[in-house]
């Protein structure tokens, strides 16, 4: 059997690449070598039940640069599909006016059949979400705005 050399500079760049895109997995494979690292989630609060599928035609809510600006905005981490609440029969976890506390779950993105809690950086009221179920979501785009 043999003895596989992995370059330990591989790691450390799949690494850093895993923490910056705020994945949860990743893997490469260069003829019999693979590489596989997962990192596991902490900040989960409570299990998740999957929601139904979105349906095909969700409509996209259109936000404006100067949203970015903002120093409330709130912005996606990451690409995949938005949920405003835990599953289809749940209420939302957020309504425009409700108070929440940094921390506390704002929605749900679903990127590589992975559900990751979306918390607040900080406290504050909520005075607008841009962003509707089951919508599609591009990193960076602002979803909520609190203040």
């Amino acid at each position: 059997m043999s003895k596989m050399f992995v370059d330990q500079d591989i790691i450390r760049d799949l690494a850093a690449l895993l923490n910056e895109s705020d994945l949860s997995e990743i893997e490469v494979q260069d003829g019999e070598k693979r590489i596989k690292l997962v990192r596991t989630i902490t900040n989960a609060v409570a299990p998740i039940v999957v929601p139904q599928a979105a349906p095909l035609a969700a409509p996209v809510v259109e936000t404006a640069v100067a949203d970015k600006e903002h120093p409330g905005a709130v912005t996606s981490p990451m690409v995949g599909t938005l949920y405003m609440a835990a599953d289809p029969d749940s209420d939302d976890f957020i309504k425009v006016g409700d108070k929440v506390s940094a921390g506390q779950t704002l929605m749900i993105i679903e990127a590589m059949k992975v559900m990751n809690q979306i918390p607040a950086p900080m406290g504050g009221t909520v005075t607008q979400i841009l962003v509707e179920n089951s919508q599609p979501i591009e990193f960076g785009d602002v979803l909520v705005i609190i203040e």
